[in-house]
């Protein structure tokens, strides 16, 4: 095989780095293999569509079959696209050689009519299997594209059932959308379908995306149900290839299929590559690389910016704060910027004759933030780009209560209803579970069975109350029930004012708030939420005997978790991540002697802290010239070795020098080079044990968190636990700081479970 084909000089060609490479010197040397470029919530991105068209051109240059495709959320996001409803998105589309799409639940956000317009001005056909109007498949269920040898690639599209919820109601009346079982259905039904068809591969372009808050209707949630599907192309979550990987396999799959996504705006392009030989690979290619670019798209895409930046590029204001608008953060907790809309709602709500006690809108529907200094008509309408406007909702206390139950029923993890107030002082307690009962009526979401989770302490300035009967200010999507807001849909008052939000926040700013952001008003966000976090963990139930111990080490950022939301308690650790965890809370010093273990090699990520550890008299090992690295630690040999470093930092252990462990039924499994750390650990608290000590079995990850949160509740004295510059020195005694000790036992990557050495600890 020509060197193009190989790794390097493909990413040479795709970035246009520093290597150059004709097309007559490489004409051909990707014959036979298939490309599928692909796309996803490229949201008014359109500069990147130029060099979208150039890399379709260089592949094909070099003689493969190429696939361009989109899982959809084109239409909206920018001004560019949004201001057109779309049109300007499928233009530049057109112009960039687009195969097929699939639709993202903002491809509706202009209404289910304007999207049949927009399919009919595309060049490319629209596919998605489970998006249905008047109970028939409103657009294509499927694609068949055939390369010139005969290769058969069947596409099918799926499209998220939360579009019932995320887009107007209003706006998608006669759409109904398969979800869950159906959808899984349908899948299957579309894989079989292609397959009978002759398909050689099969590639579903799928708008789902792997977000807790899509939990049932997620890619991966139907990866695991359905067979036969090769690449599942997929957006919504704006996931990157480092997202993908959390929840896949080591070969980026999850029940055999090869899931990709590329994140959002066209900061990468998707290339999947098909080989003559029928290898699948995946990669993600950022386009901030990339030089090359289609001179025509480029042109067009520039002159779209331009008629943007004429009518909305005027200054009418002012910030001298950031306004946060980030994705992450407005989903999850209150920012200055969420609280700048709501307080502007409220006054443009006085302003237009309605008085009212407070304001709710979705984090969701905040999509930028706003950088300091001048402000423009196209950052708000950046900021706020669904033409929503002003509505007002007459709800109880309870009907209200309920709507903040649901629209955070997953906090502290991102969903979009995240509720961002004006008026209203409210608590989520992230320690307890969503106790979820019925679906809301053409929802995917579920109402609350109880309320469990949210307490409101005030409204409107005074005391909350279940019956009083509440004016809110909102946005028309959450007056009509959108996201999870059943409760303001069913409201006994609900009417809109018509005023568009980004008129009434400009209008806000400039008159209100006399055209300047200042930091006394908008510096922080206020104190209007509370969230109260538990821990991120699934596995780690509230009931746990040991969920403390793991709550008090992963809240001082002592012992983190396998990934952001498993801890599995029941994982080992080895005996070299132990003393590697020691070593680096000394600050990695480099051993005086040699290491004495035959069975560690000189390569080996431990091989300085197990050396350290020897010469400290921390171990012995496992005998005079073996350690066991690998090993899974003991209960018994990680007290021993905590004890000894207790001594070594010149901690006062005398507390077990006369505790009586001989009540404990297995005293006599004990070792011997144990005893005096197993007294040691019993009467200083480390090991809370009532009638076995259990020294032999290995320490799970459980055990190790209650083990480290004692210590340094119980050993570790006061006065080293208070914040200090820290003290590294060659001396013996290095007495450590609560951050530093933290920062360092966190590096360890004490979290890794042993089966993954890879990433163990000594990395």
């Amino acid at each position: 095989m020509k060197k193009f084909l190989s790794v390097l000089l493909a990413l040479a060609m795709i970035f246009s780095l520093t290597v150059t490479v004709s097309a007559d010197e490489t004409k051909g040397e990707m014959d036979g293999y298939v490309v599928v470029l692909h796309t996803n919530d490229v949201h008014g991105a359109i500069s990147g569509y130029a060099k979208v068209a150039a890399l379709k051109k260089a592949y094909e240059a070099e003689g493969a079959y190429v696939l361009l495709m989109d899982a959809g959320d084109f239409c909206q996001g920018d001004p560019t696209v949004s201001v057109s409803q779309g049109k300007t998105a499928v233009e530049l589309m057109n112009m960039a050689g687009y195969d097929v799409t699939t639709l993202g639940n903002h491809e509706f956000d202009y209404g289910y009519d304007n999207l049949v317009n927009l399919s009919k001005e595309a060049k490319f056909p629209i596919v998605a299997a489970n998006v249905l109007y008047q109970g028939k498949v409103a657009f294509n269920a499927n694609q068949i594209f055939t390369t010139p040898s005969g290769v058969k690639i069947g596409v099918f599209g799926l499209e998220t059932p939360e579009t019932a919820t995320k887009a107007h109601p209003a706006k998608i009346k006669g759409v109904t959308i398969l979800g869950d079982k159906s959808m899984f259905d349908c899948a299957q039904a579309q894989v079989d379908s292609l397959k009978a068809d002759g398909c050689d591969y099969i590639i579903c372009l799928g708008h789902l995306g792997i977000d807790k808050e899509s939990l049932g209707n997620r890619s991966t949630d139907l990866l695991n149900v359905v067979d036969g599907i090769d690449v599942f192309i997929d957006g919504h979550s704006h996931s990157t290839m480092k997202d993908i990987a959390e929840v896949t396999d080591k070969d980026g799959k999850v029940n055999g299929t090869l899931l990709t996504s590329t994140g959002t705006k066209l900061a990468n392009v998707g290339v999947v590559t098909i080989s003559p030989k029928g290898k699948v690979t995946a990669m993600s290619a950022p386009t901030e690389g990339m030089t090359a670019e289609d001179k025509d798209v480029a042109a067009r895409a520039a002159a779209i910016q331009k008629e943007i930046d004429d009518d909305y590029g005027t200054v009418f204001a002012k910030t001298k704060v950031e306004l946060d608008g980030v994705k992450a953060n407005v989903r999850t907790h209150e920012t200055n910027l969420g609280d700048l809309i709501t307080d502007a709602l409220v006054w443009g709500a006085g302003k237009n004759g309605t008085k009212v006690d407070a304001a709710v809108t979705n984090g969701g529907g905040i999509r930028a933030t706003i950088k300091k200094g001048d402000i423009t008509k196209k950052d708000i309408n950046t900021v706020l780009p669904f033409g929503n406007t002003l509505s007002i909702v007459k709800v109880t206390g309870a009907e209200l209560l309920e709507a903040l139950e649901a629209s955070t029923y997953c906090t502290p993890d991102s969903i979009g209803g995240f509720p961002q107030v004006s008026g209203i002082v409210y608590t989520i307690d992230g320690t307890k579970s969503y106790d979820a009962g019925d679906v809301y009526e053409g929802s995917t979401y579920h109402a609350p069975k109880t309320i469990r989770r949210v307490t409101i302490q005030s409204v409107g300035g005074k005391a909350f109350n279940l019956r009083t009967v509440y004016t809110i200010a909102t946005n028309d999507f959450l007056a009509a029930g959108g996201d999870t807001y059943y409760a303001f849909k069913t409201a006994s008052v609900n009417y809109d004012l018509g005023i568009p939000m980004d008129e009434v926040v400009m209008d806000y700013v400039k008159t209100e708030l006399k055209g300047v952001v200042s930091a006394e008003d908008y510096g922080e966000a206020g104190d209007r939420i509370t969230i109260i976090k538990g821990l991120p963990f699934t596995d780690v139930d509230p009931s746990a005997a040991y969920y403390s111990a793991v709550k008090y080490c992963y809240e001082n950022s002592i012992f983190k978790g396998v990934t952001d939301t498993m801890f599995m308690p029941n994982n080992t650790i080895t005996r070299g991540q132990m003393v590697t965890v020691l070593w680096r809370m000394n600050g990695s010093p480099e051993p005086k002697n040699a290491n004495p273990f035959g069975d560690v090699a000189a390569t080996s990520p431990f091989v300085k802290a197990i050396a350290w550890a020897a010469e400290n008299k921390l171990t012995n090992g496992v005998t005079a010239t073996t350690f066991a690295p690998a090993q899974a630690i003991s209960r018994q040999q990680f007290l021993t070795i905590l004890y000894r470093y207790a001594q070594f930092m010149g901690y006062d252990v005398s507390v077990g020098e006369d505790t009586n462990i001989l009540s404990f039924e297995d005293v006599g499994e004990v070792g011997e080079y144990a005893i005096p750390a197993m007294q040691w650990a019993v009467g200083s608290g480390v090991l809370a044990a009532e009638k076995t000590l259990t020294p032999r079995a290995a320490a799970p990850r459980c055990n190790v968190a209650e083990f480290l949160a004692n210590f340094c509740q119980k050993v570790i004295p006061a006065a080293e636990m208070m914040p200090k510059a820290a003290c590294f020195s060659d001396e013996k005694h290095i007495l450590i700081p609560p951050k530093s000790r933290r920062d360092f036992i966190s590096a360890a990557l004490f979290f890794v479970p042993a089966h993954r050495p890879a990433l163990s600890c000594g990395d």
